[in-house]
């Protein structure tokens, strides 16, 4: 019993192979049975029933991915924002593209599955390594050996550097305007002293002038 247990989920799975396979044949045999769009369709599942594994390796925490089916009337198996699987005008060929900077981009092109599910495997571990380089705090200079500062801390530090000096010249600055103030207002003091004086004193001193 436990045997035929263990025989049944790979009976369903080569009997939902079995299935897509007739749709797809059906298709090529000038769409008898179904239109087009759900050839293109059961071409595009076939291809996601291969690469789950791979989509079920990824961290879950890793949320650049969209691993979904869109049902327009052009299926696509999205793999990000940018990057998705559509069949070609043949309908029989997988298009594997990326959007880009400069414009689309074919990333690989074949009639088969596994080119195609390579080709993503390929992109999705190329992209894990970019954000795992992105993530990490610091670089390795291969010239002497000595952990250099991400941008991001450098660009927190730098500020610090330059603030310094400008607050020493300001607090100079300051510290020189307050001693020329005070000169200038010890010499009109003086002067208004002398003046008051001068005026207290004049009876006296007007017969010299």
């Amino acid at each position: 019993m436990s045997e035929m247990r263990d025989n049944i989920p790979d009976e369903r799975r080569r009997l939902g192979d079995a299935i897509r396979g007739a749709q797809v044949a059906a298709a090529d045999r000038g769409d008898v049975v179904i239109d087009m769009k759900e050839a293109d369709r059961a071409r595009i599942e076939i291809l996601a029933e291969d690469l789950k594994p791979v989509f079920d390796e990824v961290p879950a925490d890793d949320e650049q991915w969209d691993f979904a089916i869109s049902t327009g009337l052009q299926p696509r198996l999205w793999i990000d924002a940018t990057a998705h699987v559509m069949m070609g005008r043949d309908r029989r060929t997988y298009r594997f593209v990326r959007d880009t900077r400069l414009g689309r981009i074919v990333v690989a092109e074949a009639t088969e599955v596994k080119p195609i599910s390579d080709a993503v495997t390929n992109y999705i571990a190329e992209r894990i390594v970019e954000r795992q380089r992105m993530m990490e705090g610091e670089r390795i200079s291969l010239r002497d050996g000595v952990a250099e500062p991400e941008p991001a801390r450098q660009m927190e530090t730098a500020p610090q550097a330059v603030v310094t000096p400008v607050v020493q010249v300001r607090q100079h600055r300051s510290m020189v305007n307050d001693f020329v103030n005070a000169v200038i207002w010890l010499l009109i003091g003086a002067l208004a002293g002398a003046g008051a004086l001068l005026a207290f004193f004049w009876d006296r001193l007007s017969p010299y002038f």
